[in-house]
């Protein structure tokens, strides 16, 4: 029903009005994270000498015209990882590939669909080797994998497959876990390794604004949850929720519809994972809630390798 300027009480006096004015409930106030003080010292005593970010960046033309890379210099990571780039190699924006910060880049795009996925990686120093994709044509097509080997662990950044609406790409989704998760094994056989990325799952319902409405829908189904499940069993560790494992309403991702970040109405689909042996090394993971730019936000961490 509408509220016109009577039930406002505006030009009505007496009972009449207090008849027509009802007392409407006020909204809650939104839950908010407060990401705190970062902590640069691991559990076993080492001083932080590595600082890794990654962001969604939901198409990098549009995030460097919103100043996205006034944030990264701010933020100064001695790795940059971003997700969802949207942007052929030809169209790379020269703010970006120019930025002397980072002089040594690399980017993975999608070879069927201009604008669509794709992942890039900004260096202060050059790794020992560069990687691209999980040697797998039906995964590699799309762009969705970089990954860099350093003198003491790989970082692989990635964004996975999101299963679609109407779960149309949830069997390519399970596909792509069991590959993605071999795929990392391998790697940790050699070195441990940091994954991060938008990896396309809220693990547990402490991870989603409203888990019981999403059980069916692409991020929140049993069957991605699963798939993140099986890659925690296979050794790898979320940072995140290492240090934090009862925060709530803590998320890197929020719709651009109904005022969803505003009301911090959001999932966390960004991600640090570790393998185990680079835990006692751990000294922070950080989600940047206030960095705009994207539908995502950034997540930092801090590590001593």
């Amino acid at each position: 029903m509408k509220r016109g300027k009577n039930a406002e009480g505006d030009n009505d006096t007496g009972s009449a009005s207090a008849k027509k004015t009802k007392k409407t409930k006020e909204p809650e106030a939104p839950v908010l994270y407060d990401d705190p003080p970062d902590k640069m010292t691991s559990k076993d005593g080492r001083d932080a000498n590595m600082k890794i970010t990654s962001w969604n960046v939901d198409g990098l033309r549009a995030w460097v015209k919103k100043n996205g890379l006034d944030w990264v210099r701010e933020e100064a990571p001695d790795v940059m990882c971003l997700q969802e780039t949207k942007c052929g190699l030809k169209a790379l924006p020269a703010d970006i590939t120019s930025m002397p910060e980072y002089p040594h880049k690399y980017w993975a795009v999608s070879n069927e669909k201009e604008g669509y996925s794709g992942v890039g990686m900004l260096c202060k120093t050059e790794p020992l080797k560069v990687t691209y994709g999980i040697g797998k044509e039906e995964h590699d097509k799309e762009g969705r994998v970089i990954t860099a080997e350093f003198p003491t662990f790989y970082l692989v950044t990635a964004y996975v497959p999101n299963a679609s609406k109407g779960l149309v790409r949830l069997d390519y989704r399970k596909t792509w876990d069991e590959d993605f998760r071999s795929y990392l094994s391998e790697l940790d056989m050699q070195k441990p390794l940091v994954l991060c990325g938008d990896l396309n799952v809220a693990h547990q319902e402490i991870d989603l604004k409203n888990p019981k409405g999403n059980k069916k829908n692409p991020g929140f189904t049993p069957e991605e949850r699963e798939g993140f499940s099986q890659l925690l069993g296979a050794g790898f560790v979320d940072s995140f929720r290492e240090l934090y494992p009862e925060q709530t309403n803590a998320y890197t991702f929020w719709t651009y519809m109904m005022n969803a970040r505003s009301k911090n109405v959001g999932w966390r689909l960004d991600y640090f994972l570790l393998s185990s042996s680079l835990v006692p090394g751990l000294c922070d993971s950080k989600i940047r809630n206030k960095a705009m730019g994207s539908d995502h936000c950034p997540i930092t961490l801090h590590i001593a390798v």
